[in-house]
């Protein structure tokens, strides 16, 4: 166990990371408080998944500490990692359901890999969980037969079967309409305070955000460029970040990729 504050969950001191020669994370520091939601910002490419796989032990770093739970998640074994793993859930972007299980058994598939429980005490579990995002009547469906936001829901259902204490969102209004973006997103505020998880989640949806998280997490050149309060979001004026919320195409993020002089490449030969 490494020595952490009591009431942090996760620390993350000088990270750095690398797809082979393209640095991603120049030095992220970051700590997340026992039952805080905190949202991952920045521009496309920015590194937000990537800081999400390091926190789930899929990734790991070119150097610093990724420390979750008192656990150095680079340093674990095979065994203790997925022990970890048992206590961190995760929704991906687009819910990644099993396309050929029914609703009701893709929610079980969390207690049937990874517990020694009979049937008789997985049923009243996947019901209980499917009641909590209020698609207990949809158990017999088929993935292609619900909606994005139901399909979003059964995934979340699915994600905190085993009442994780981490809980790692990806993108999770990515595709919705503004009705089920309010529903995921009321749901993930009431199950992160039944459940007494630490949530952290990778969002563009700025207006979702400003409700739902306790902090604000920019990131900007593979840095925490801001780590501020919701609210104060609406009152910067910090160029990169009122770019991002105001949605301008041009800024301290340039419209135009780098590339040569537009007018000499055109007359090249």
């Amino acid at each position: 166990m490494f020595p952490l504050e009591p009431n942090l969950m996760i620390d993350l001191k000088d990270v750095r990371f690398s797809y082979a020669d393209r640095p991603i994370l120049n030095g992220i520091d970051l700590s997340v408080r026992k039952g805080e939601i905190i949202a991952i910002m920045g521009g496309s490419g920015g590194g937000k998944t990537t800081l999400l796989g390091l926190i789930a032990g899929r990734l790991k770093p070119s150097s610093g500490s990724v420390i979750v739970d008192g656990l150095n998640v680079p340093k674990l074994g095979k065994s203790e990692l997925y022990g970890l793993r048992r206590r961190i859930g995760m929704l991906f972007q687009f819910g990644a359901l099993f396309t050929d299980l029914t609703v009701f058994d893709n929610v079980a598939f969390p207690y049937r890999e990874q517990t020694d429980l009979p049937e008789a005490m997985i049923r009243p579990l996947v019901l209980m969980k499917l009641e909590a995002v209020g698609l207990r009547g949809a158990q017999g469906l088929m993935p292609s037969e619900l909606s994005g936001g139901m399909a979003r829901r059964v995934a979340l259902a699915r994600a905190v079967a085993l009442d994780p204490a981490v809980m790692l969102y990806d993108e999770p209004f990515t595709g919705l309409d503004p009705i089920s973006v309010g529903i995921i997103g009321r749901l993930i505020k009431r199950l992160n305070q039944a459940l007494g998880m630490t949530s952290v989640i990778v969002t563009h949806d700025l207006n979702e955000t400003l409700r739902l998280a306790d902090r604000v997490i920019v990131l900007s050149g593979g840095k925490v460029h801001r780590d501020m309060a919701p609210d104060d979001i609406r009152e910067t004026t910090d160029p990169f970040i009122r770019q991002f919320a105001d949605g301008l195409p041009d800024g301290p993020v340039p419209f135009h990729y780098p590339a040569k002089d537009y007018l000499s490449e055109l007359l090249e030969a």
